[in-house]
């Protein structure tokens, strides 16, 4: 990943390429944004033009020794930290995963929760960072960079952390080996400790912009014009999102339609099904509910909006507008406070591990009055 494959964000990679440049590196910074801008992207663009021995103004060379072992992400002074899922008893490392993590990487850098996932067949855990990472990553850090420059250490969704390990990070921002930089990638900066956050250079990453994203569609799915512009509208900055508007995501699909069943069943009261349902989500495993709660209240926003009629603040797909032109009168200023509320509510309850069979049939049976106002 170069500075030239990032889509956009021409600011950011201005701001970046500068500090190296001019030598004033934050020895911790945080990269934080929503899915689909470019997070990963950036920070593997950024390490990738710090170790290069033949760097130009605005990029790696691409093929000096350094930037042909980074091209394979095999560079020995660039360290991954990631979730994965505790295997039996023992604690899975980022290391067991290393191979599927690389391989992922070198398809896509645009990339989310759900595609780490599918990568690693684990659509049903839940993905963690295990205290045991912190001492693996103290331990590589403590050697002499073997290139001779800086050591780097990128670290996705650190939110994940154990407490634990959080904790024994924050000792190593407090206390950095020589010459190592830490490039924190993160969804949900909230969750990090604040002492975390205190000890880092924070970089906000704006939405893309619709015309990066319209240009990207162009080049890479050789799109018509007006459909790629339509696609990066509906996309709202996120990359991932358009991707998928193009590929049609089968997850995506699967959670519009467990949306319109649920709805209709609601509408129609018909409680043994809405049972069935609450069983069936439940199966899914966690994560996969936490995201089709993601997808449920975007899907709510949205319809409240569609009643305005104004197409420019309307990021629907066309199978999706097409349920809302009969759906969205039901969502209205006397119900869709509630509603979301309600949905917030189960996320939270399924986040701490609520039986997923009682928080589902629970919000089933709240929709059944929500949606009669």
């Amino acid at each position: 990943m170069f500075f030239s494959d990032v889509i956009g964000q021409n600011a950011i990679k201005k701001s970046l390429i500068q500090e190296i440049n001019n030598n004033r590196m934050a020895h911790a910074q945080l990269f934080c944004g929503k899915e689909g801008v470019g997070k990963m992207a950036l920070a593997l663009a950024y390490a990738r033009y710090l170790l290069c021995t033949n760097k130009g103004e605005k990029d790696a060379c691409g093929v000096c020794p350094s930037c042909v072992k980074f091209s394979k992400l095999i560079h020995p002074d660039l360290h991954f930290i990631f979730p994965v899922f505790k295997k039996k008893s023992k604690e899975t490392l980022s290391s067991d995963c290393l191979e599927e993590w690389r391989k992922m990487l070198l398809h896509s850098t645009y990339f989310n929760n759900a595609t780490w996932l599918k990568e690693i067949g684990a659509e049903n855990q839940q993905l963690r960072i295990y205290t045991k990472e912190s001492d693996i990553i103290a331990q590589k850090l403590s050697y002499v960079a073997s290139q001779g420059g800086y050591k780097i250490a990128i670290i996705w969704l650190p939110e994940k952390m154990m407490t634990e390990c959080a904790n024994k990070l924050l000792k190593l921002l407090e206390e950095p080996p020589q010459k190592t930089i830490f490039l924190l990638v993160s969804e949900n900066p909230g969750l990090l400790l604040p002492t975390i956050i205190s000890r880092t250079q924070r970089i906000e990453i704006p939405a893309i912009e619709n015309e990066a994203i319209s240009t990207e569609l162009i080049n890479r799915f050789a799109l018509p014009p007006k459909e790629a512009t339509h696609i990066a509208h509906n996309a709202n900055g996120n990359f991932i999102k358009a991707v998928e508007a193009v590929q049609v995501s089968e997850e995506t699909l699967y959670y519009f339609e467990l949306f319109v069943e649920l709805m209709r069943m609601s509408y129609l009261r018909k409680l043994k099904e809405m049972h069935a349902w609450s069983f069936k989500l439940a199966g899914v495993g966690r994560e996969r509910q936490k995201a089709f709660l993601e997808y449920a209240q975007q899907m709510i926003r949205e319809n409240f909006v569609y009643n305005f009629h104004q197409e420019e603040m309307n990021y629907l797909t066309a199978r999706e507008k097409e349920f809302s032109t009969r759906f969205s009168p039901f969502i209205n200023e006397k119900n869709v406070v509630d509603i979301m509320t309600e949905l917030s509510e189960a996320q939270q309850h399924i986040e701490q591990n609520v039986n997923p069979k009682m928080v589902f049939f629970d919000f089933s049976m709240k929709m059944i009055m929500l949606l009669k106002r």
